[in-house]
């Protein structure tokens, strides 16, 4: 029905990313909280990697924000008010003003 518009090719590069490295980090957490139920010694370099990777998706997300952000800050959508909107009373009053004026 509402087709919504693609992402801009950096920050859907930085989302896959991220997703792909959280997805990563959830896989490792499973592993560690198995490996420590069944009492392998796997557990603690699991458990320590996970930490990290934690820390590493962490970034990854906030990457994805950042991107977006600069991406609309640098390439922002001009927009310009319908031809409904009304123009503000000031600025009617500053034209007049200036129309006014004798050259």
């Amino acid at each position: 029905m509402y087709t919504k518009p693609r992402l801009p090719d950096p920050v859907r590069t930085a989302a896959v990313r991220a997703l792909v490295i959280v997805a990563v980090t959830l896989v490792q957490l499973m592993i560690a909280v198995l490996c420590s139920l069944a009492a392998v010694w796997l557990a603690f370099p699991m458990v320590i990697s996970t930490v990290a990777s934690t820390i590493v998706a962490t970034w990854a997300v906030l990457d994805v924000w950042v991107t977006r952000q600069v991406w609309r800050q640098r390439h922002g959508v001009l927009s310009e008010p319908s031809s409904a909107a009304r123009t503000r009373p000031r600025v009617v009053r500053q034209r007049q003003e200036h129309e006014d004026r004798p050259v």
